[in-house]
């Protein structure tokens, strides 16, 4: 299958299984946003590259090992939580929404791809008061909110990544933004050569 070809060639580590259940997450997501809108529908028939890989593309930067509890925040249809928690399966993964119908449908995929690492919960983040050792987010909003309301859920000397697109160089200067990766550099993909992954730290 091409698309399991795709991903396999960017991360050669995977494991047959986890290919499939990543091919199986774009089917589910595309069959969802059918129903309600989860990404933008020009990209359905991308989503393999222009949103699963990109999320992946979290781990190659950062392990998330054993036993770590990592948050989600505003998953939508679950990125980048689920492709993260199909190939980090000792991490445990929370994903959060605001909306109802997006965590019914993440909750949907969660159980028909048997995820036994992932827990959801409908809840804004300024709400929310666990914390957590890892936050991963997706272009929820813009850099300086979403570490307002984030911040508080991260455990001293935690980690946030953030996934975006466009123009990041005022997020450069916010404070603690450690590092930043280019998504393109990382799998080969000239075309996401708009996204980068931001790496923010928490002091302890």
């Amino acid at each position: 299958m091409a698309d399991e070809s795709l991903i396999a060639k960017i991360f050669p580590r995977l494991e047959e299984s986890q290919l499939h259940r990543l091919v199986e997450y774009s089917k589910l997501l595309g069959e969802w946003n059918e129903k309600i809108n989860l990404i933008s529908r020009k990209d359905i028939q991308n989503v393999i590259d222009r949103h699963i890989i990109p999320s992946l593309s979290i781990s190659a930067v950062e392990s998330f090992t054993r036993g770590e509890d990592v948050l989600d925040i505003g998953t939508g249809g679950g990125l980048p939580g689920i492709p993260l928690a199909i190939v980090c399966r000792e991490t445990r993964f929370t994903l959060m929404d605001s909306v109802g119908k997006k965590i019914i449908a993440v909750n949907d995929m969660v159980k028909r791809l048997n995820l036994q690492n992932v827990k959801t919960i409908n809840i804004r983040a300024e709400d929310f008061f666990d914390r957590f050792d890892k936050i991963v987010g997706r272009a929820v909003t813009n850099l300086a909110d979403f570490l307002k309301y984030s911040k508080k859920l991260l455990k001293p000397n935690g980690k946030i990544f953030y996934l975006k697109g466009g123009d990041y160089t005022n997020d450069l200067g916010l404070p603690n933004v450690w590092n930043s990766y280019n998504v393109a550099e990382i799998t080969g993909i000239r075309e996401l050569e708009d996204k980068v992954i931001l790496e923010i730290f928490q002091n302890a």
